[in-house]
């Protein structure tokens, strides 16, 4: 699809079509980057966006695993730590 570049106040902009917009998954903030062949338009998603489907997909054996804690004592414990 081809567009113009238009002049905004001071700046210059490009009008994308609702169709183009619909289907982007662009709100209303975005990213402008750099890119090699031009420029790059991408959503801006909130801070831990997806983090909860990460930790859905976590089972509860795989959380006891990672929070296990050992249970024997080395030398260290046994004389240097004040129980």
């Amino acid at each position: 699809m081809k567009t113009k570049i238009i002049r905004i106040g001071n700046s210059k902009g490009v009008r994308i079509p609702k169709s183009l917009l619909d289907g982007s998954g662009l709100k209303d903030d975005v990213e402008l980057i750099p890119a090699e062949e031009g420029l790059l338009l991408r959503p801006v998603h909130a801070p831990r966006f997806g983090w909860d489907a990460a930790f859905s997909d976590v089972t509860r054996s795989d959380l006891a695993e990672f929070l296990e804690v050992p249970t024997t004592l080395s030398a260290w414990d046994e004389t240097e730590w004040t129980w």
